[in-house]
């Protein structure tokens, strides 16, 4: 597929919509990054999805759920439907001494698993005393197809993962299916466009984290200040945020140097251009 036909099948509808939903139109610029980011994370063992049916009686299992969810996450709008059932793959991950299966497809960035979601996986797995999530409650930002929501959950937190509406299907899926009969918590899956009357869905009187986490949120779009003005809401008194990255561009620099202004920052791992940031807020 051409680059322009793949931008093509991706485009929100034209109709008036929050700033974070824009944030996936504007994400869809094809260049060299974005084509190597689904290369570079192709080590993992990938089959073809083999069946279309099977994932459409996934996805009847994840609308199930979906009815018991909260108002909030009923009134999203609709969810991702992929153009080409053919380009979904299957990935096998193993962390938490579970074999954890992944469906991602090349439609969305959203449901393609990005590097820096693999290297928070490893550091929660390989790190568990220093940052333990047993029984905590943690929020997940631009939770993608969903792999370091499952491991945090399979860790033992009470995990929100959270993403724009057009995603949410794949990554319901993904979740329900990693996590079901296995987690002392079954994580909730919902609706966040970054800096959308937040304080109104999620106040921060109510929605209390002590952890945050988020993975390759920062790339080639638009909505850079957004994002750091969500983390800024979640991030309050007692809540650490966790930020994995893979540095690639200019204004990713610029935005670790905004991070660092409004959280007080250290870095946790550096593995060439992969770093794993922990910031605390400025009380």
């Amino acid at each position: 597929m051409s680059p322009d036909a793949f931008v093509c099948s991706c485009q929100l509808s034209s109709e008036k919509k929050p700033a974070g939903a824009a944030r996936l139109a504007t994400a869809f610029y094809i260049d060299t990054l974005s084509i190597n980011c689904v290369e570079e994370t192709s080590f993992m063992r990938s089959e073809e999805y083999e069946d279309g049916e099977e994932k459409e009686e996934e996805m009847d299992e994840a609308d199930e759920e979906d009815r018991g969810q909260t108002a909030l996450q009923r009134d999203r709008a609709p969810v991702f439907v992929p153009s080409i059932f053919s380009s979904f793959t299957k990935d096998i991950y193993h962390y938490v001494g579970q074999d954890i299966v992944i469906h991602e497809s090349i439609d969305s960035y959203g449901a393609v698993m990005w590097p820096a979601a693999v290297a928070l996986c490893s550091f929660l797995d390989n790190n568990r005393e220093k940052v333990n999530l047993q029984g905590k409650m943690v929020l997940e930002l631009g939770a993608g197809t969903g792999l370091v929501a499952i491991v945090a959950s399979l860790l033992g937190a009470s995990v929100t993962a959270t993403d724009l509406p057009e995603v949410l299907s794949n990554l319901q899926a993904n979740v329900m299916r990693n996590t079901r009969g296995r987690c002392r918590y079954q994580p909730q899956v919902a609706a966040l466009s970054w800096d959308y009357d937040l304080e109104s869905i999620y106040p921060s009187s109510v929605y209390k984290y002590s952890y945050v986490l988020a993975a390759d949120v920062v790339y080639h779009h638009d909505f850079l200040g957004e994002l750091l003005a969500t983390m800024k809401h979640f991030c309050k008194p007692g809540t650490t945020l966790i930020w994995a990255n893979k540095i690639r561009l200019e204004s990713d620099l610029t935005f670790i140097e905004n991070f660092k202004k409004a959280f007080h920052t250290s870095l946790l791992s550096e593995d060439g251009d992969m770093k794993i940031f922990m910031a605390t807020c400025r009380e």
